[in-house]
């Protein structure tokens, strides 16, 4: 008991309530909670049996935490990122790092000033199939990349149906499809086969009711040598996300509704399975936050690192300028500025 984390969770809405039930799931921390909404938070509190809880974030501050999952709307991640690390935690941020750059030199300055940690919330990368695939591809078997192709699509009003109410309305608290689901497959696509240099976009809202952010998006990328096509929407009936590699000497596919990656090398050959596991709703969620604790004891390396996931950050921003400027964007001018 004596070496759990002191773990402050800020804002228990959806995702919040989630990295909660996750953390504590891994029977290494001792919780507590900060919210603004009353009833939230006494409902959570209840459920999850959490005994320090806060109205506001100076009070949560106040009291003694080793680490915190910054869990609000986007646009706040920076500001109550820097005070928490001001006030000696390590951050676990949830996706997107923001909705700008606005901060984030300084956030960094901070956490190298006091040694402290940082860690952003790429839930893929958790993924036990998707890192045996990115294995697989490092191996050199097939070859080297030259194609990536993400197909991702979900029915929002099923699976999000309070989307209307909530940040995902408004793109200034990173609503939208770019930054509220497209940005999970771009950070997938980068954490495969690196950085996005530079892009193409188009996006529309086309039938989501009740809001009026982008919810069909298409992105054309080059990441080095490799040409990358995004495409993704928040409406069709089937829930679906697929990566495909295609290299010199094969191709790999992860489907992550099937918790798997398969491989092909020769033309009229089967799929082979390179890896499959059987996941439970909240395994991924579990295995990122027990690789968070294992980064804080100098375990591992983050999974997604602060600079991991400004990069994302820049992609994210290239594709909303693009579409403005219908042009190709460089994602190097967002990390420069």
């Amino acid at each position: 008991m004596a070496d759990r984390k002191r773990l402050l969770v800020v804002g228990v809405g959806s995702i919040g309530e989630r990295h909660l039930r996750c953390f504590q799931a891994t029977g290494r921390v001792e919780l507590s909670i900060c919210e603004l909404n009353d009833n939230l938070r006494e409902t959570i509190a209840d459920q999850y049996g959490i005994e320090k809880k806060y109205a506001d974030f100076d009070s949560a501050l106040a009291e003694p935490h080793d680490c915190a999952v910054i869990a609000t709307p986007a646009h706040l991640h920076i500001e109550m990122s820097q005070q928490a690390v001001q006030a000696g935690l390590d951050i676990f941020i949830e996706k997107p790092l923001s909705t700008n750059f606005e901060g984030i030199k300084e956030l960094q300055s901070l956490l190298q000033e006091s040694q402290r940690k940082a860690a952003v919330a790429y839930v893929y990368r958790a993924h036990p199939a998707l890192t045996a695939m990115k294995e697989a591809l490092e191996s050199g078997k097939f070859g080297k990349p030259v194609q990536l192709v993400v197909i991702s699509g979900q029915h929002f009003p099923t699976y999000r149906p309070a989307y209307r109410d909530i940040y995902y309305n408004s793109r200034e608290t990173g609503g939208g499809a770019v930054q509220d689901a497209l940005t999970h497959s771009m950070n997938a696509g980068e954490y495969l086969l690196g950085p996005v240099d530079a892009l193409v976009a188009d996006f529309s809202h086309q039938v989501l009711e009740g809001v009026d952010v982008e919810d069909t998006v298409h992105v054309i990328t080059r990441q080095g040598n490799v040409l990358g096509n995004f495409s993704l929407n928040q409406h069709q009936a089937a829930n679906e996300s697929m990566i495909t590699v295609i290299c010199e000497r094969g191709m790999l596919r992860f489907e992550f509704q099937k918790s798997w990656y398969r491989w092909i090398t020769e033309p009229e050959t089967e799929w082979q399975v390179g890896h499959q596991e059987t996941l439970e709703r909240d395994t991924l969620f579990q295995r990122q936050a027990s690789a968070f604790l294992d980064y804080l004891e100098g375990l591992c390396p983050a999974l997604c690192s602060l600079a991991d996931g400004a990069q994302t950050l820049a992609v994210n921003l290239s594709i909303l300028n693009s579409v403005d400027q219908r042009s190709w964007i460089e994602t190097a001018d967002y990390l420069s500025s």
